[in-house]
């Protein structure tokens, strides 16, 4: 079962991982952008990680946010 990441838990995780990781949090959305057509929330995390050896957090706070950006986009 997935956790459940606070609002601020979220943007705490997504300001530490270009410190952690050494790309920006736009080259990682761009990176799912490109990636495989995965439906599932956390096949999309599952590709993340073990294509690019991410934590579990960072994983799931970047689709988090593409998916975030990607809901607001539709908005307009």
């Amino acid at each position: 079962m997935s956790q459940s990441f606070s609002e601020e838990t979220h943007r705490n995780l997504l300001s530490r991982i270009p410190q952690c990781t050494g790309r920006e949090v736009a080259d990682w959305l761009r990176t799912v952008d490109e990636g495989p057509a995965l439906f599932r929330f956390e096949e999309k995390v599952s590709w993340l990680r073990g294509e690019h050896q991410l934590a579990y957090g960072h994983a799931k706070a970047i689709i988090h946010e593409h998916d975030l950006r990607r809901a607001a986009r539709r908005l307009l």
